[in-house]
């Protein structure tokens, strides 16, 4: 029974939870079993709370008894998520949890309060698991830069999950929680979700508030959901979603109801396809894309055309200007943020003597990994006086071309875009950690998206040389719902596809409890 509920979606484990078949604290003792069972071969987590997530089942269980009582409409009033294990990534603000998120600078700090999301999980009545693992900051592409350690691919543990969201995404590939959180500051929710497998969307920038959430770059950053398929990622969504005056970027847009409403039926699904007109933007395949991710996605292209969908070639054209305008606003907008790490407030703290300055560049020093240290002092350089013309605005002008790109489309009539993920699939731990812009390169399909505020997601769509390949699909502002039709189209369209019933090929060798961790892998050079 233990083992047959952590490979359930989460919809499913709804459902046997409104029957009476399964209690909420039966789903997440199978599930805390199974990530205390997996972890040390994955390092996914970086904290697990057996206790307080038992407490929440229990209160789910509470709820959904004293629903019925009330009556069969009062059970169905509860949120799907109601009872379902749920993981953070360790930049979300938990009440008296830790929020390191993956830095060693803030080692020790335990949140005063909840984030957003962490409320509306908690109305919702999810039951909060723990934190994941992540890149410091949320810089970086494979969960490397995490000052606790990387996290491994649940397809081949001797690869890269992903990042900066890698453990929340490897945590959902290998059963270890049905859904998780995930922020997309560059592509950080897709890129993983694509090395991984899995289902993984960034909204719309406003759509979910950043309130309680550790800044990176504040005009890119976004919350978003990973799934192991579209309909568990959008319950998760729309959980999450909403107006909060706490955070002024927070947009009044009504949180659309139809997330919760993808068919069922593969065959209704798929319907939705027909008349609608997606475009496959020619810069995406990017030069060096690896043979058997282009193959794949312009085989989920053909599939969708097959299924009633137009499909154009299209052209954005600013794209090329994606990547350079990023490193230029991201790291700004950090080297801001993290200015208010000084040792003195809250978190890591070097006292030394009398001299506060020389006490204030040692917390730094000592605090920040290599990466944040080469992004914060990119982004002091770039605004500094006589090259904030130069860099900074000259970046912003870039970003608008690349919103006008997408803007014409929508005008023109499209529905949707689909495109790659990443031009690889996931590489080997140590590759790109000597070349920093072949690290950044691993964004390059996903950066235009989050210049441009849009909405975006991973969906998988095959394998290559036996790891998954992602497909992303595109929207226009506040269309979330209709890409989720997409991805729930693509999923009845390719249900009895092979590739579909191939599960990630290291879960066996996570249940050794001798299996040595990530860091030791990557050292030994395995």
């Amino acid at each position: 029974m233990t083992t047959d509920l952590t490979t359930l979606f989460a919809h499913e484990l709804a459902d046997r939870l409104r029957a009476g078949d399964v209690t909420s604290s039966e789903i997440t003792a199978a599930h805390l079993a199974r990530a205390r069972m997996t972890d040390r071969g994955l390092h996914a987590w970086l904290t697990i709370d057996d206790d307080r997530a038992m407490e929440e089942a229990d209160a789910a269980d509470a709820r959904l008894a004293a629903a019925r009582v009330e009556g069969q409409a009062a059970v169905g009033a509860l949120h799907p998520l109601l009872g379902i294990p749920v993981a953070l990534k360790d930049l979300v603000s938990l009440k008296d949890g830790q929020c390191t998120a993956g830095s060693r600078i803030l080692e020790g700090y335990r949140a005063p309060f909840d984030a957003h999301v962490t409320e509306r999980l908690r109305d919702a009545g999810a039951v909060i698991l723990g934190k994941t693992n992540m890149d410091e900051f949320a810089m970086g592409s494979s969960t490397e830069h995490s000052a606790y350690g990387p996290t491994g691919n649940p397809w081949d543990l001797g690869r890269v999950p992903g990042g900066s969201s890698g453990g929340s995404a490897a945590s959902v590939a290998a059963y270890q929680v049905p859904v998780s959180i995930g922020t997309d500051t560059g592509g950080s929710i897709r890129q993983p979700a694509g090395f991984c497998g899995i289902v993984g969307a960034r909204p719309t920038y406003g759509r979910v508030s950043r309130y309680g959430i550790v800044a990176f770059a504040s005009s890119l950053d976004q919350i978003g959901p990973f799934g192991r398929d579209a309909r568990d990622a959008a319950a998760l969504l729309h959980a999450v979603s909403g107006r909060d005056e706490r955070d002024s970027t927070s947009a009044p847009i009504p949180v659309p109801d139809d997330l919760l409403r993808l068919p069922d039926s593969d065959d209704e699904a798929a319907s939705w396809l027909r008349g609608k007109r997606l475009g496959l933007p020619k810069e995406y395949f990017v030069e060096g894309m690896e043979p058997g991710v282009a193959s794949r996605v312009r085989e989920a292209a053909a599939a969708l055309e097959a299924a009633g969908a137009t499909v154009e070639e299209v052209s954005l054209p600013h794209t090329d200007y994606g990547l350079a305008a990023y490193y230029i606003v991201a790291p700004a907008e950090a080297s801001s943020n993290l200015a208010r790490y000084d040792g003195v407030r809250f978190g890591y703290s070097v006292r030394g003597g009398e001299d506060y300055i020389a006490d204030y560049l040692a917390t730094r020093g000592g605090g920040f990994g290599p990466e944040v240290k080469r992004r914060i002092m990119l982004g002091t350089y770039a605004l500094s006086a006589g090259y904030y013309d130069a860099y900074y605005l000259k970046a912003q002008k870039a970003r608008t071309l690349i919103r006008r790109d997408f803007d014409l489309l929508w005008a023109a009539g499209f529905d949707a875009l689909v495109a790659p993920v990443s031009p690889t699939v996931a590489f080997a731990f140590g590759t790109r950690l000597a070349d920093p812009v072949q690290m950044y390169l691993a964004d390059a399909c996903t950066l235009p998206v989050n210049m441009a505020g849009l909405p975006g997601m991973s969906i998988p769509c095959g394998l290559s040389d036996g790891l998954p390949v992602g497909l992303q699909l595109i929207g226009a502002p506040w269309s979330e719902a209709a890409l989720f039709r997409a991805a729930r189209a693509y999923e009845g369209v390719t249900a009895d596809a092979g590739w579909r019933t191939v599960r990630p090929r290291d879960l066996a060798l996570l249940m050794d409890p001798a299996m040595r961790t990530p860091a030791e892998r990557a050292a030994a050079g395995d």
